[in-house]
Protein backbone atom coordinates (compact mmCIF):
# COMPACT_ATOMS: atom_id res chain seq x y z
CA UNK A 1 0.00 0.00 0.00
CA UNK A 2 2.95 2.66 0.62
CA UNK A 3 3.72 2.74 -2.93
CA UNK A 4 0.11 3.50 -3.71
CA UNK A 5 0.20 6.44 -0.91
CA UNK A 6 3.66 7.48 -2.91
CA UNK A 7 1.84 7.42 -6.26
CA UNK A 8 -1.28 9.47 -4.78
CA UNK A 9 0.76 11.79 -3.07
CA UNK A 10 2.77 12.65 -6.58
CA UNK A 11 -0.57 12.66 -8.28
CA UNK A 12 -2.30 15.53 -6.15
CA UNK A 13 1.00 17.25 -5.75
CA UNK A 14 1.35 17.24 -9.40
CA UNK A 15 -2.19 18.56 -9.70
CA UNK A 16 -1.30 21.56 -7.32
CA UNK A 17 1.45 22.46 -9.74
CA UNK A 18 -0.54 23.10 -12.83
CA UNK A 19 -1.54 26.55 -14.05
CA UNK A 20 -5.55 25.55 -13.53
CA UNK A 21 -5.14 24.99 -10.01
CA UNK A 22 -6.39 28.44 -9.11
CA UNK A 23 -4.99 28.25 -5.31
CA UNK A 24 -1.63 27.82 -6.26
CA UNK A 25 0.98 25.37 -4.66
CA UNK A 26 -0.02 26.95 -1.29
CA UNK A 27 -2.91 24.75 -1.14
CA UNK A 28 -0.22 21.93 -1.33
CA UNK A 29 2.56 23.31 0.65
CA UNK A 30 0.16 24.95 3.74
CA UNK A 31 -2.85 22.45 3.73
CA UNK A 32 -3.03 18.96 1.47
CA UNK A 33 0.77 18.16 2.92
CA UNK A 34 -0.42 19.54 5.72
CA UNK A 35 -3.40 17.50 6.52
CA UNK A 36 -1.52 14.17 5.30
CA UNK A 37 0.98 14.73 7.68
CA UNK A 38 -1.60 15.41 10.68
CA UNK A 39 -4.01 12.68 9.75
CA UNK A 40 -1.00 10.14 9.54
CA UNK A 41 0.57 11.12 12.76
CA UNK A 42 -2.28 11.00 14.78
CA UNK A 43 -4.45 8.26 13.33
CA UNK A 44 -3.67 5.70 15.77
CA UNK A 45 -4.88 7.95 18.52
CA UNK A 46 -8.00 7.63 17.02
CA UNK A 47 -7.66 4.04 16.36
CA UNK A 48 -7.90 4.40 12.72
CA UNK A 49 -6.33 2.60 9.80
CA UNK A 50 -3.31 4.20 8.29
CA UNK A 51 -3.58 3.65 4.82
CA UNK A 52 -7.25 4.61 4.67
CA UNK A 53 -6.50 7.86 6.69
CA UNK A 54 -2.83 8.60 4.59
CA UNK A 55 -5.39 8.33 1.06
CA UNK A 56 -8.08 10.37 2.15
CA UNK A 57 -5.88 13.06 3.73
CA UNK A 58 -4.23 13.58 0.45
CA UNK A 59 -7.26 13.13 -1.70
CA UNK A 60 -9.86 15.07 0.44
CA UNK A 61 -9.48 18.29 -1.69
CA UNK A 62 -8.72 16.64 -5.03
CA UNK A 63 -11.66 18.56 -7.10
CA UNK A 64 -10.46 21.94 -5.52
CA UNK A 65 -7.24 21.78 -6.69
CA UNK A 66 -8.25 20.37 -10.42
CA UNK A 67 -11.13 22.72 -10.62
CA UNK A 68 -12.26 26.19 -8.79
CA UNK A 69 -15.71 25.79 -9.76
CA UNK A 70 -15.70 22.62 -7.90
CA UNK A 71 -14.87 24.04 -4.46
CA UNK A 72 -18.82 24.36 -3.08
CA UNK A 73 -19.03 20.95 -3.58
CA UNK A 74 -15.54 19.94 -3.39
CA UNK A 75 -16.37 16.83 -1.08
CA UNK A 76 -19.09 14.94 -3.22
CA UNK A 77 -16.60 15.80 -6.50
CA UNK A 78 -13.40 14.68 -4.61
CA UNK A 79 -15.03 11.35 -3.77
CA UNK A 80 -15.74 10.74 -7.04
CA UNK A 81 -12.25 12.33 -8.26
CA UNK A 82 -10.93 9.69 -5.62
CA UNK A 83 -12.98 6.51 -6.86
CA UNK A 84 -11.91 7.11 -10.50
CA UNK A 85 -8.25 6.94 -9.32
CA UNK A 86 -8.21 4.44 -6.86
CA UNK A 87 -9.93 2.41 -8.51
CA UNK A 88 -6.73 1.77 -10.70
CA UNK A 89 -5.01 -0.18 -7.76
CA UNK A 90 -5.94 -3.20 -6.11
CA UNK A 91 -7.60 -1.45 -3.52
CA UNK A 92 -10.56 -3.53 -1.65
CA UNK A 93 -13.86 -2.32 -2.47
CA UNK A 94 -14.64 -1.55 1.42
CA UNK A 95 -11.75 0.64 1.76
CA UNK A 96 -12.86 3.07 -1.52
CA UNK A 97 -15.82 3.16 -0.03
CA UNK A 98 -14.69 4.47 3.34
CA UNK A 99 -12.28 6.88 1.48
CA UNK A 100 -14.85 8.27 -0.40
CA UNK A 101 -16.58 8.90 2.92
CA UNK A 102 -13.93 10.68 4.69
CA UNK A 103 -13.51 12.63 1.64
CA UNK A 104 -17.44 13.25 1.76
CA UNK A 105 -17.39 14.34 5.68
CA UNK A 106 -14.31 15.91 6.17
CA UNK A 107 -16.00 19.47 6.32
CA UNK A 108 -15.92 20.94 9.24
CA UNK A 109 -18.86 23.74 8.08
CA UNK A 110 -21.19 20.50 7.23
CA UNK A 111 -22.02 19.11 10.39
CA UNK A 112 -22.40 15.31 9.13
CA UNK A 113 -22.18 12.93 11.73
CA UNK A 114 -18.79 10.95 11.14
CA UNK A 115 -19.20 7.29 12.35
CA UNK A 116 -16.31 5.73 12.05
CA UNK A 117 -12.17 6.63 12.99
CA UNK A 118 -10.88 7.51 9.58
CA UNK A 119 -14.06 10.00 9.15
CA UNK A 120 -13.38 11.97 12.39
CA UNK A 121 -9.48 11.76 12.30
CA UNK A 122 -9.62 13.29 8.97
CA UNK A 123 -12.11 16.06 9.67
CA UNK A 124 -10.26 16.68 12.91
CA UNK A 125 -6.86 16.96 10.91
CA UNK A 126 -8.06 19.33 8.18
CA UNK A 127 -9.62 21.61 10.91
CA UNK A 128 -5.89 21.73 12.89
CA UNK A 129 -4.05 22.26 9.79
CA UNK A 130 -5.51 25.92 10.06
CA UNK A 131 -3.73 25.85 13.83
CA UNK A 132 -0.50 25.00 11.90
CA UNK A 133 -0.68 27.40 9.16
CA UNK A 134 -0.99 30.85 10.63
CA UNK A 135 1.73 32.51 8.70
CA UNK A 136 -0.86 31.94 5.18
CA UNK A 137 -3.50 33.10 7.27
CA UNK A 138 -1.90 36.26 8.12
CA UNK A 139 -0.65 36.64 4.65
CA UNK A 140 -4.35 36.40 3.91
CA UNK A 141 -5.48 38.92 6.30
CA UNK A 142 -2.98 41.55 5.33
CA UNK A 143 -2.01 40.86 2.06
CA UNK A 144 -5.00 40.05 0.21
CA UNK A 145 -7.42 41.65 2.42
CA UNK A 146 -5.53 44.48 3.29
CA UNK A 147 -7.12 44.41 6.78
CA UNK A 148 -5.38 46.22 10.28
CA UNK A 149 -3.25 44.70 12.34
CA UNK A 150 -5.81 44.13 15.18
CA UNK A 151 -8.72 43.64 12.68
CA UNK A 152 -6.69 40.60 10.91
CA UNK A 153 -5.30 39.37 14.04
CA UNK A 154 -8.84 39.33 15.17
CA UNK A 155 -10.68 37.36 12.07
CA UNK A 156 -7.82 34.81 12.16
CA UNK A 157 -8.38 33.88 15.45
CA UNK A 158 -12.05 33.62 14.68
CA UNK A 159 -11.38 31.21 11.86
CA UNK A 160 -8.91 29.57 14.53
CA UNK A 161 -11.77 29.56 16.54
CA UNK A 162 -14.58 27.83 14.89
CA UNK A 163 -12.03 25.17 13.51
CA UNK A 164 -11.36 24.55 17.03
CA UNK A 165 -15.01 24.36 18.11
CA UNK A 166 -15.61 21.83 14.96
CA UNK A 167 -13.21 19.16 16.46
CA UNK A 168 -13.68 16.07 18.34
CA UNK A 169 -13.09 15.73 21.63
CA UNK A 170 -10.22 13.90 21.03
CA UNK A 171 -8.91 16.71 18.79
CA UNK A 172 -9.40 19.13 20.87
CA UNK A 173 -7.32 17.38 23.34
CA UNK A 174 -4.24 16.88 21.00
CA UNK A 175 -4.84 20.81 19.56
CA UNK A 176 -5.15 22.60 22.84
CA UNK A 177 -2.08 23.83 23.44
CA UNK A 178 -1.35 25.15 20.17
CA UNK A 179 -5.02 26.69 20.22
CA UNK A 180 -4.16 28.61 23.28
CA UNK A 181 -1.06 29.98 22.25
CA UNK A 182 -2.67 31.78 18.94
CA UNK A 183 -5.18 33.06 21.48
CA UNK A 184 -1.80 34.97 23.37
CA UNK A 185 0.32 35.66 20.03
CA UNK A 186 -2.98 37.10 17.96
CA UNK A 187 -5.09 38.63 20.95
CA UNK A 188 -3.83 41.91 22.85
CA UNK A 189 -6.18 41.52 25.26
CA UNK A 190 -5.37 38.35 26.53
CA UNK A 191 -2.18 40.01 28.39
Amino acid sequence: MKDIINEIYNEVKKRCMLPSNAYGMGAWDHHIELVYKIATKICYEYGANYDIVALAALLHDIASVTDKSYTDEHHIIGAKIAEELLSRYKIPKEDIELIKKCILNHRGSRLVKKTTPEEICIADADAMAHLYSIPSLLRMVYVEKNMSIDDGAEFVYSKLQRSYNKLSEKGKEIILPHFEATKILLLKNSL
